[in-house]
């Protein structure tokens, strides 16, 4: 089964994935987790996309399509995967058409006035990656890790103003990729407002219909 996960950050998805990885056995393929690491480790593509995704821009699609397909293609995704934060264009979405055919497209919506809060509530851990929410789950100490003691740091691309124009362009470009999987007969949209599990429920009774 091969699955594309769409919706703003802070819509819901790696929690959704991470569900459906453990009931289908797939592979998990995020894109934003695949660009952060670059930028960690100082390759050529992670300076070159640094700036950029600071300040809450998309990296260009020739390069976005030419990672995703050396990933898709590797052993441990033979059984099936998930394709979270791709493709986020209508020509990723196309040009990735031709290379890969999926099977559903998931899209998970959320009122942008939900996905503000979640986003600019949210601090991660700058040693062990853990994520926190001030409202929702908050560490123990403020401002520090509750499993490692480090830090804990607001990414740039979760500050307000960053969300915002994310937002603005996960509406201009992302929006036409939706419609296209929609023409396509291959869209599912599930509100992400409720609870996880009710989400994953929802979800997992369309997927079965797949298996």
């Amino acid at each position: 089964m091969k699955l594309v996960l769409l919706g703003v950050s802070g819509a819901g998805k790696g929690t959704q994935a991470k569900n459906m990885i453990k009931r289908y056995n797939l592979g998990h393929i995020s894109t934003g987790d695949i660009l952060r690491k670059h930028i960690r480790e100082g390759t050529a593509i992670g300076l070159n996309i640094q700036d950029g995704m600071d300040a809450g821009q998309l990296v260009d699609d020739t390069l976005m399509i030419s990672i995703v397909k050396d990933v898709v293609t590797r052993v441990e995704f033979e059984n099936g995967y998930i394709l979270d934060g791709f493709p986020r264009t209508l020509a990723q979405a196309q040009t990735f058409d031709e290379f890969e055919r999926i099977d559903l497209a998931i899209y998970v919506q959320v009122d942008d006035r939900i996905v503000i809060e979640r986003l600019t509530g949210r601090w991660v851990c700058d040693c062990c990656t853990q994520m926190y929410h001030i409202k929702s789950f908050p560490p123990k100490v403020s401002g520090v890790c509750d499993y490692c003691g480090c830090t804990l740091i607001q990414r740039e691309d979760d500050k307000a103003e960053t969300v915002k124009d994310r937002l603005r362009i996960f509406h201009e470009l992302t929006g036409p990729v939706i419609s296209y999987y929609r023409e396509l007969g291959v869209l599912f949209t599930v509100s992400g407002e409720g609870s996880a599990d009710t989400i994953t429920n929802t979800i997992i009774q369309k997927l079965d219909t797949l298996v």
